[in-house]
């Protein structure tokens, strides 16, 4: 076997193996870059060659991830924008997909998912001083990513 067919068959390796990682689910570069970097399989050129062939064949599309990932932090995990645009940052997304990502949040599914969660850190809170409540569950919005002017918009539909 020559060194360009050895060359040629563990790309082929690693091809076979992150295309079949990227089908699982939705992949960012950052996270393709890593696994293909921790596999060992090729040197740092032919990692960013794998990541190109994936981008060209649809197999990673940073917009489409972003995008999954905004919508599942949010509906599972009831994130707000905020903690949402931090992680995304740390996959090293551009401004752009995490534009579209937050974008694609239906502004109505996400008041009344804050709302919900006012309400029931509200009625969590058993606390004699009201004021201590409002500032507990603020405090908890704002851990959950949401913004602070919405948090203070709509707490007073929970005044008692």
């Amino acid at each position: 076997m020559t060194e360009n067919n050895l060359i040629d068959n563990h790309l082929k390796v690693a091809w076979d193996k992150i295309a079949s990682w990227c089908a699982y689910r939705e992949r960012c570069q950052q996270e393709v870059r890593n696994k293909l970097y921790d596999m060992k399989l090729c040197s740092t050129p032919e990692i960013e060659q794998l990541i190109a062939r994936l981008i060209t064949e649809n197999f990673v599309n940073e917009i489409r991830y972003a995008t999954a990932f905004a919508g599942g932090k949010f509906r599972i995990n009831k994130w707000g924008k905020i903690k949402i645009k931090i992680e995304l940052q740390k996959h090293n997304l551009n401004a752009y997909c995490i534009k579209k990502a937050l974008e694609s949040i239906d502004e109505d599914d996400y008041r009344k998912t804050l709302k919900l969660l006012i309400e029931r850190k509200l009625k969590e809170i058993k606390h004699p001083n009201k004021q201590y409540c409002i500032h507990k569950t603020i405090q908890f919005c704002i851990s959950k990513g949401f913004e602070i002017g919405l948090i203070r918009e709509l707490l007073p539909d929970f005044d008692e």
